[in-house]
This record gives structure tokens, C-alpha cells and sequence, in this order.
């Protein structure tokens, strides 16, 4: 009888990264969380990360007992399903209450994309390494971080690296856009609340900036992870400032398309890396809740938060976060980062030889996994 396996991804990116490792195994049942990308491997959610993101504003209690929910659903299943091992992929909050107990009941536990300790929080090492097996990190300067706090870390590549992404011409051609007109990547993020609070404050921003220049075309890309009500929310909203909506289907990734673009307007997060892999200069726009700036501020260690400007150890890239977050502010930044384009161009190239090519991720992850399973286990490559 194949193995069971127990995956938690409760992010869009998560999602797929978890998708990639569960496609490269075989004699493996994988069960547990996920989205679109992990049903299509043919895993069995018993809870869907879209029941887990808050659906807008003033949700904070509902979202917590969706939260809840999933975790008794997941624990419940472990324990009538029995797997040896645990594939937790990125997900931290959740995930860092998770592992205990997986570990309590003998589940051997890989983590796969790490905590950020290297940003904030530093002391979570410290309480994981006892729950952790393994820690397979994303980030060439991570695994001697962990390797320091005592756990078993292995660098192995970011996930990005094992997205596709089209040629340029050819995904202009795809999205309908002019061969040689400026085009702006509009990306608000992969949850609801992210999606209602920088929307429309970016499509405020690029509005001047279209009208200003002789011809720059937009799309407004939205994430598979978002809920029916957020996806209506913002194809209403991109209609009435005449932008068109480009929808990624099931569990693909925007950035795919991302070479078709000249910059991108993006939510803090994988979408950044992803912009500037693909050539695509992203101004990263964030804004959170006053409670959750606070913490933030007192907690942060680190003086970037966008992922291309923490593996350059500079601000090459603008980062607009919480009262920067002005349509006037984001405009500027997009027609100077539409101006500067050849000379960002090289940054984009100097975060790509960082990450280095010579990782395959997803095949990694599952090799670490198969020794834990039965014999029946093994890895499709």
C-alpha cells in the first residue's frame, strides 16, 4: 500500500512549491492542505487554504476559527491516517504550532521554505529545532543560519527557479498586449485583504502614468488563491480605471507571463523575486494594520523587506510600505523605474546569479522525503 503523506501549504506560493515536490514522488498518498496546484497532483485537501485567508476588512475573528477549523481538520486526519512524515511548506505561524505536535506523535517533520529569522523573530530557531527533522531553505544565506541553531538545514534552490516563464514576444502575443508599448504588471497580492488594501491605491498610481507617456498598456493579474467575493471585488475596481484582468488559471503562477512586462507594480512577497527573475522591475507596495506595523517595527531586523533587495543586500528596488503607500508616491516610482529600465535591468541580472541555477527544489525536497517512507516510495525525476 502507498505511503501517506501529510503536506500543509497555506499560501499561494506554498501551494505550488508543495505541488512541485508531490509530483516527483510516486507511492506516495499526499493528504493535508493546499490549493489549486496540490489538487491537481491528486492530493486529498481536507482543508483549502482559501477557507484560511480573510475574505476583507474587519474579519480578523472569522478568519481566526477558519484557521481553527483547519488545524482540527488536519490533526484529525493525521491521526486516522498515520503518516510517517510531514512536508510543511512555508506557512509559519501555522506550521510552527503544527510541528509539535506532529513531532509528539512520531511524524518525522520537513520543513520546506524556512522562517524568516534572518528578518525577524531571530529566537524561532531555537524553539523549532527540536521539532524539526530537516529544514530545506530557499535562500543561499539561510543554511548557515539554521546550520548555527542546531538544526539539519539544506540549501536547495528557490522554487521560482522551476516555473517556465515565456518569452517575451510570446507572452505579449498571449495577453494581447502591443509589441513595443511599456506594459505594467499590476500585482496585488494572493490574499483578500492584501488584494483590498493595495489595489486601488497601484491602479490610482498607474492611471497618470498611462496617460503621461505615449503608450503604456496593463493588466491586473490576480492570484489563483483568491476567493470568489476578493476576484469580483477587483475585476469590478480594474473596470472602472479601464484595466483589463488577467486571471492564472488553477495552480500556475503569474510569472509566466511576467517577461512581458517592463515593471511591476507588486504586494510584498514571492511576487518581487519572481518580477525581477523575469526582467520585470518591481515596486514593491505593502501596507498592514496598525497593530501588526507596530510589532513589525520593534521586531524587524532587517533594513529591506523585498526579497530582490535582501539577496542585494541594497534598496535597488523601491519599497513603498504603509504611509508611503500614496497613489502620487507609487506613480513617481513607476515612471522613474520605466526611465531607469536598463540600468535596473542589471540588478534583475545580479539577483539572478545569486539564486544561482544549479538547484532543482522540488526533486531535493523529495529526495529528503522518500527515506522516510516505505519502500514503495520513490522519486520521479
Amino acid at each position: 500500500m502507498s505511503e501517506p503523506l501529510l503536506v500543509v501549504a497555506g499560501e499561494a506560493s506554498g501551494d505550488r512549491a508543495a505541488a512541485g515536490v508531490i509530483a516527483h514522488l510516486s507511492g506516495v498518498r499526499a493528504f493535508g492542505m493546499g490549493g489549486a496546484a496540490l489538487a491537481t497532483t491528486g492530493a486529498d485537501l481536507v482543508c483549502d487554504l482559501r477557507e484560511t485567508t480573510a475574505m476583507g476588512l474587519g474579519e480578523v475573528v472569522p478568519r481566526a476559527l477558519r484557521i481553527a477549523h483547519g488545524a482540527m481538520s488536519i490533526l484529525r486526519a493525521t491521526r486516522a491516517r498515520k503518516p510517517r512524515a510531514a512536508l510543511l511548506v512555508n506557512y509559519t505561524e501555522f506550521n510552527a504550532r503544527l510541528a509539535p505536535r506532529l513531532h509528539r506523535d512520531g511524524v518525522r517533520v520537513l520543513w520546506y521554505g524556512a522562517p524568516q529569522i534572518w528578518a525577524w523573530r531571530g529566537d524561532r530557531a531555537r524553539t523549532l529545532r527540536p521539532h524539526v527533522d530537516r529544514m530545506a531553505v530557499i535562500l543561499p544565506f539561510e543554511e548557515a543560519l539554521w546550520r548555527k541553531a542546531g538544526v539539519d538545514a539544506h540549501y536547495v534552490g528557490h522554487p521560482v527557479r522551476e516555473i517556465t516563464m515565456l518569452e517575451r514576444g510570446v507572452a505579449r502575443q498571449a495577453l494581447g498586449l502591443t509589441p513595443y508599448a511599456a506594459a505594467i504588471a499590476i500585482l496585488p497580492g494572493s490574499r483578500p485583504h492584501e488584494v483590498r488594501k493595495l489595489l486601488q491605491p497601484m491602479l490610482e498610481a498607474y492611471e497618470p502614468v498611462r496617460f503621461d507617456r505615449a503608450s503604456v498598456d496593463g493588466r491586473v493579474i490576480l492570484a489563483p488563491s483568491l476567493d470568489a467575493k476578493t476576484r469580483c471585488y477587483a475585476k469590478a475596481l480594474a473596470e472602472s480605471y479601464g484595466v483589463p484582468c488577467v486571471d492564472v488559471d488553477g495552480g500556475a503562477s503569474a510569472a509566466s507571463i511576467l517577461p512581458a512586462f517592463d515593471a511591476a507594480l507588486c504586494a510584498s512577497g514571492t511576487a518581487s523575486l519572481e518580477a525581477a527573475l523575469a526582467g520585470c522591475i518591481p515596486i514593491i507596495v505593502y501596507r498592514v494594520g496598525i497593530a501588526t506595523e507596530l510589532a513589525a517595527r520593534f521586531l524587524l531586523e532587517t533594513e529591506h523587506v523585498a526579497l530582490p533587495n535582501v539577496l542585494l543586500g541594497k534598496g535597488a528596488f523601491t519599497e513603498l510600505l504603509q504611509r508611503e503607500v500614496q497613489p502620487k508616491r507609487i506613480g513617481e516610482a513607476l515612471a522613474r523605474a520605466l526611465r531607469l529600465r536598463p540600468k535596473l535591468l542589471a540588478e534583475c541580472a545580479a539577483v539572478d546569479r545569486i539564486l544561482g541555477p544549479q538547484h532543482t527544489p522540488s526533486v531535493e525536497v523529495a529526495n529528503m522525503l522518500v527515506p522516510w517512507l516505505s519502500r514503495e516510495a520513490a522519486v520521479r525525476v
